[in-house]
């Protein structure tokens, strides 16, 4: 009973926030499904300008979950103060972040030619890339103030704001892409802009909330802008840049995959773009229900609690599989299906519904190895399961999908069954971190 009770409490923090990840997904998937009509080019550097862009992204991203886990801390053991702190300084974070990560990939941007890609997917890319990088400060600083509400158990008023700036960018797209309403017809490059300016619009939009909301008044920063508290700072950076480095690990190995299927051919990349278009919107599901096992852990562990602790892993762990066996039937019986929503070129189908039948072969591993990880987040764990993500995902699983794409003559299908292998280690190392961490914690004398 315990476990049904912590299951549900589980799930009435996740629910907005794994449908917030699916909205902030549809970003790419809208992307894809509009630009998927100008051409197998443009989609091909689509493709390309993803792989580039999610890299130093998730990076950030991982950084910021630093906001989650301090912030539940400072819930569980009451201290406002602290949790102020850990808001203000994030928002700090996530801007600089956004902004150094732009200033590199600009520089980047100017020498695309160096990673091998075909001419004409180079050539269509670069101001693309350079515009969806700059999009990277306003997207950070208000994912560091949503992992701050979602500490504080108010995760619906950051998901209408998310949800309302992903139409926003539906719309922007279809005035920008293909010139409607008066707007200049951008093609490719309207994409981009319409992702831009839909995050500035979120970003203002968080702030203006926190800002306003008598609930939080306690728990929001009094002032923004005051002298940095390098001591708070120190503490997000030292707990999150494992945590990045991990997510980093696998997000990469990922991006390197469809940089790879550059190598393979044109078709290989557009497949490979819709199929992670598919994939990373059903992780969103057990993504968004990690996230709140992380604030849920890192309450548990705030306040000392044990038993609490090692119900809520237990019961998120059953919940994640089961949401695995849903998305894992979905691309085994309809991936043709699915496949045809992005393009009417049967070839691309027929290899993409391939891609996605591997995809229902992990799943299950995909959903454990990241409900794990999150908690392990929760409990300040990170250094130990970021070099199991580096040892899983570059020592593993890369070698192992070049070895069974280029040495047995699989192609594209051979990189993802290496993605597979890596998923699977991930997952059973980071399980058995885990119950070693919560057996420690159950046996320290210092627990309440």
């Amino acid at each position: 009973m315990s476990l049904l009770h912590e299951s549900k409490l589980s799930l009435k923090l996740a629910i907005p926030l794994m449908i917030g990840q699916l909205s902030q997904m549809l970003m790419g998937v809208v992307d894809t499904l509009m630009v998927g009509h100008l051409g197998v080019s443009e989609l091909a550097a689509l493709t390309f300008a993803n792989s580039l862009f999610y890299v130093p992204f998730v990076f950030g991203i991982g950084v910021l979950t630093a906001v989650s886990v301090l912030s539940s801390n400072a819930r569980g053991a009451m201290d406002s103060r602290e949790a102020r702190a850990s808001c203000r300084e994030g928002l700090y974070l996530g801007v600089g972040l956004g902004l150094l990560l732009f200033l590199i990939c600009g520089l980047i941007s100017l020498r695309l030619d160096w990673f091998g890609q075909p001419e004409e997917v180079t050539a269509a890319t670069g101001t693309f890339y350079r515009i969806i990088m700059f999009s990277t400060v306003p997207a950070l600083g208000s994912i560091a103030l949503k992992n701050h509400a979602d500490a504080l158990n108010r995760a619906w008023t950051p998901f209408w704001i998310f949800l309302g700036g992903v139409l926003l960018n539906v719309l922007l797209n279809w005035m920008l892409i293909f010139g409607k309403l008066g707007c200049p017809e951008l093609g490719f490059e309207g994409a981009a802009w319409a992702t831009l300016i839909a995050r500035v619009a979120i970003l203002l939009a968080v702030l203006a909330w926190l800002m306003g909301s008598k609930d939080l008044k306690e728990w929001v920063p009094h002032r923004w802008f005051v002298r940095m508290k390098f001591n708070s700072m120190r503490k997000l950076l030292r707990l999150g840049v494992p945590a990045s480095l991990q997510m980093l690990s696998e997000v990469s190995a990922f991006s390197a995959a469809g940089i790879i299927m550059g190598l393979i051919g044109t078709e290989a990349m557009a497949a490979h773009q819709i199929t992670i278009s598919m994939t990373g919107t059903a992780f969103m599901i057990p993504l968004g229900f990690s996230m709140a096992l992380t604030v849920r852990v890192g309450e548990a562990y705030g306040a000392q609690d044990p038993p609490r602790l090692r119900d809520i892993a237990y019961s998120g762990w059953l919940v994640l599989i089961g949401s695995a066996a849903i998305t894992a039937s979905c691309f085994l019986f309809l991936g043709d299906t699915m496949a045809a929503w992005f393009t009417d070129e049967a070839p691309l189908v027929e290899l993409t519904a391939s891609l996605l039948a591997i995809c229902a072969a992990f799943q299950f591993f995909d959903a454990q190895q990241v409900g794990s990880a999150s908690m392990l987040r929760g409990m300040h764990d990170t250094r130990v399961p970021a070099i199991v993500a580096f040892i899983s995902y570059w020592i593993i699983g890369i070698p192992a999908g070049c070895l069974l794409a280029f040495g047995c003559d699989m192609g594209a299908r051979g990189i993802w069954w290496g993605l597979a292998i890596g998923l699977a280690m991930a997952a059973i190392t980071l399980g058995w971190r885990m119950r070693v961490m919560m057996k420690h914690l159950a046996s320290s004398p210092t627990r309440a």
